[in-house]
């Protein structure tokens, strides 16, 4: 175990930062470009289903609120434990990154079975009060009840496989992601067109595909590779283990779920001033905006061991040049895509849809909607850092003041200034929230970032 330890702070705390991060961040970017695959393959087959696809893609869209709560408990978990777990290791204190480990895989467990029963027995009436509308409530609940199923996988999936990034694994981590993709990629066709069960062989193929990487994963971390290993004796729930863990990820669940109330007020909104084709049509943005948000987070987990392990061990200078890093290159990935997404949305809208009527109207749709995504890398770049230095009420601040004190009130606000074009005027809550929320960021990260760095210069 301890050359396994040594050989952890060899490349974390020796190696060229730039090197360092491409040997990282590249398996964590490929692995999120490859869930961005897995989430949105769905969503592109079911739009180009024989005459009812617009309608079923509508529907299943419904259903992303209640995916993004699933997933924004694993993140809760897994966001908060696996930073402290780097830490730790940073620190040399590998038992308390264990019982972080272990803590983290018991209560995933305890969250599933939780959200599985919720799921199977309210998801008609959540649905129904997403924007589902009698047209699309069967194509949502057909799909909801199957994926419920799944909850479990997606959960220890999800959350387990930052256990894994985090220790230094991030080829480990991306094939979790890849034996997952490969599969529902496979499979879907296959139960959506070749069995004719639709939307619900969509939901079957990817829970099916989640428990193949859930089993990838947990045999892992139980396995002899892992410098963490779950291990029967850190099972059993700690305050001082799980409280600490459930504070730190306390902003990425904010930031997860927030997205699913706002996907819930945009909906809602968009159903009643433009009906099932302006839905439909969000289905579509919010399933483009996985382009940008995906690949940057893959950006900020790939940095985050270096950051965490490098704060832990008080090395400043490393931990600078890791953030500058990770700021130019998300930024960069920014702004390009944001350059081909308005030069060119026809593409993306193309991808998830044939129906002409719902191309026509998401086009112009998506260049409001992504006004702002530009901005995105300082955004992404600076919660990702936060998250890894352990500043848990600034990443907190940051989710909170995005999404609840400016989106929601915008998504209502703007449709009553522009009541000329009052469905327009809810995309464009998106890109003002983001301009601002930035700005916001940009400011905050200034002033706490300096703050963290003297704490470890003092420690030095």
């Amino acid at each position: 175990m301890q050359k396994a330890m040594d050989t952890e702070k060899s490349f974390l705390e020796k190696e060229p930062i730039g090197k360092l991060l491409l040997k990282l961040a590249l398996p964590t970017v490929t692995a999120q470009i490859i869930n961005m695959l897995y989430n949105i393959v769905d969503r592109i087959y079911i739009g180009h289903i024989k005459d009812v696809g617009a309608l079923a893609l509508t529907g299943v869209g419904v259903c992303m609120p209640l995916i993004m709560i699933v997933a924004a408990f694993a993140a809760l978990v897994g966001n908060g434990g696996a930073p402290r777990a780097s830490i730790f290791m940073g620190k040399g204190d590998n038992q308390s990154a264990e019982k972080t480990l272990g803590n983290c895989f018991t209560l995933q467990i305890i969250i599933s079975v939780i959200l599985t029963v919720i799921l199977l027995c309210g998801n008609r009436r959540f649905l129904l009060a997403f924007g589902a509308s009698g047209n699309t409530i069967e194509y949502a609940v057909s799909y909801m009840n199957i994926y419920a199923l799944g909850t479990i996988f997606v959960q220890l999936t999800l959350g387990m496989n930052m256990f894994i990034t985090a220790q230094g694994f991030a080829k480990t981590g991306m094939l979790s992601v890849l034996i997952g993709a490969v599969s529902n990629i496979i499979l879907d066709p296959i139960f959506i067109f070749g069995l004719g069960m639709g939307v619900k062989g969509a939901a079957l193929a990817t829970i099916l595909s989640q428990a193949l990487s859930c089993i990838w994963v947990l045999s892992f971390l139980f396995g002899k590779k892992s410098f963490l290993k779950i291990q029967k004796c850190d099972l059993k729930l700690q305050g001082n283990i799980i409280l600490p863990s459930l504070a730190l990820g306390l902003a990425t669940f904010i930031m997860q779920s927030s997205e699913s109330v706002i996907s819930v007020c945009f909906n809602s909104s968009l159903l009643k001033y433009g009906g099932d084709i302006a839905v439909g049509a969000m289905t579509i943005l919010t399933s483009v905006m996985q382009f940008a948000m995906l690949p940057l987070q893959g950006l900020g987990q790939g940095a985050q061991p270096i950051i965490s392990y490098n704060y832990g061990a008080s090395n400043v200078e490393r931990v600078k040049d890791a953030f500058k890093l990770l700021l130019k290159v998300s930024l960069s990935y920014a702004v390009i895509l944001w350059g081909v997404v308005m030069l060119f949305p026809q593409i993306f809208v193309g991808l998830f849809t044939s129906d002409t009527a719902l191309l026509e109207f998401g086009q112009p749709a998506l260049r409001i909607y992504m006004a702002c995504m530009f901005l995105f890398g300082i955004q992404l770049a600076c919660q990702m850092t936060f998250t890894s230095l352990g500043n848990a009420a600034a990443s907190i601040v940051v989710a909170i003041m995005r999404k609840f004190v400016l989106l929601i009130p915008l998504i209502y606000i703007l449709p009553v200034i522009f009541s000329q074009d009052k469905t327009s005027a809810v995309y464009m809550a998106e890109p003002i929230a983001d301009f601002f929320a930035v700005s916001f960021t940009a400011i905050l990260f200034t002033f706490q970032f300096k703050k963290a760095l003297e704490k470890i210069s003092v420690k030095g």
